[in-house]
């Protein structure tokens, strides 16, 4: 259960600097809604 607890922390709650201070998860849903809308200009 511990290790589940940290993969959890590391992907959803650590937030990393050079990403600007926000979660690796959010940041990943970021750059998809960004490439989403990119592809609809295109």
């Amino acid at each position: 259960m511990a290790t589940l607890g940290w993969v959890d922390w590391f992907n959803n709650r650590r937030l990393l600097g050079p990403i600007g201070n926000i979660p690796p998860a959010e940041a990943e849903e970021n750059f998809y809604a960004q490439r989403s809308l990119l592809d609809m200009v295109a």
